[in-house]
């Protein structure tokens, strides 16, 4: 694979950035590449935005998966690149990009070295929200191809490049959107004994979560409850009549998001009965934690550390949410980072990782697969 074709295909991608399930033209691109592919071990179909590839191993005893993503963020880019997003207020901000052009290197060297195992390679739609993996794992599509074990990577930008980091056990973590809505009485603001005020509500609301993690949670397994957002009234003379709350939810066990889950839901219960409001809430997308198989992570490192041309970091766990957790709670595998060196963190709207990540990618995986 030559290294311009990585370049072309990340920075195509790159001004094409979707939202989950909306990606056409993301899916249109792929399958205008995979079908310039040599075709005669090759097969492939869609399902809803993605796309399912299956190479056919010269003496397969088993198949393995390779999963990328493919979603864009709601991000008004302001990266600097010559290839800016196309798409107004959406932007490759979490690496997708460069995650499925390093698919696609992967995938034509396989195409025109047949492996001997099978391989399929799964373009996954919807990973930032709604969730993309959970429904394409139930689908018949994924159901008649499953894999035995799968990889995937994700991007790292503290990492510099060449860099390979994992961990066997969990990676990342369990997590949950988190909406709370909030109504009562508005009116005027010289009147407030007449209304319920939706803002002073939110606000002692907001305050008690911070009690969860401080007051609730054992500090030696940790956990995150952070709001985003908040939104209420429309005018500094007008006591709001309504409030919404947006957040996250992050733990390391399940045990935990389901005792934060019932601490808010206690706490919304008090803030009806102190500020004469109703309430509701809406757990979102939860995904599931990313939890590395211990065997097929070992057998990844002793890959990695024996490949000449990567370096391999033993990695710490990491609050960040990614939906490959579900495909791992079927099958084993493993999910690693991909040192990019860029001092923008993910979903930062300038963002910019070294494209020269991605022949490190390409090659450490195409070998690794080959390996299996």
């Amino acid at each position: 694979m030559a290294f311009t074709d990585l370049t072309r295909f990340r920075r195509d991608l790159h001004r094409i950035p979707e939202p989950g399930f909306q990606e056409v033209k993301t899916q249109q691109y792929l399958l205008d590449v995979i079908r310039a592919l040599p075709q005669e071990h090759l097969s492939y179909k869609t399902w809803e935005t993605g796309i399912l590839v299956r190479i056919e191993g010269s003496d397969p005893e088993k198949t393995v998966g390779y999963r990328t993503d493919m979603d864009g963020l709601p991000v008004p880019e302001q990266s600097g690149l010559k290839f800016p997003s196309g798409h107004e207020g959406m932007m490759h901000a979490c690496g997708h990009d460069m995650h499925m052009a390093i698919a696609l290197g992967i995938l034509q060297n396989l195409a025109e070295h047949r492996p001997v195992q099978n391989v399929v390679m799964l373009f996954q739609p919807a990973e930032e929200g709604p969730g993309g993996a959970e429904p394409m794992i139930r689908s018949e599509e994924f159901k008649a191809w499953k894999p035995d074990e799968i990889y995937a990577l994700h991007i790292a930008p503290e990492h510099p490049v060449g860099t390979i980091a994992t961990k066997p056990g969990v990676l990342f973590a369990n997590t949950s959107e988190l909406f709370i809505n909030l109504r009562g009485k508005g009116g005027h603001a010289a009147r407030p004994h007449q209304t319920e005020d939706m803002v002073v509500a939110a606000s002692h609301f907001v305050t008690q979560l911070q009690s969860i993690v401080a007051r609730n949670i054992d500090p030696l397994d940790p956990a995150v409850v952070t709001i985003g957002t908040i939104e209420a009234g429309t005018k500094q003379n007008i006591i709001a009549e309504s409030a919404r709350v947006e957040g996250t939810i992050r733990t390391f066990s399940m045990d935990n998001m389901k005792l934060i889950k019932e601490r808010i839901t206690g706490m919304l219960k008090g803030t009806e009965a102190s500020f004469h409001c109703e309430t509701d809430v809406d757990w979102g997308a939860n995904y599931c934690q990313v939890y590395n198989d211990e065997a097929k992570t070992a057998e990844l490192t002793a890959f990695a550390e024996s490949h000449g041309q990567v370096n391999f970091v033993e990695s710490r766990e990491a609050m960040t949410g990614e939906d490959f957790g579900y495909f791992l709670r079927d099958i084993p595998g493993t999910m690693v980072w991909l040192g990019v060196d860029t001092p923008y963190g993910l979903h930062d709207n300038r963002i910019s990782p070294s494209e020269k990540a991605m022949d490190t990618a390409v090659e450490f995986f195409t070998d690794f697969l080959c390996s299996r």
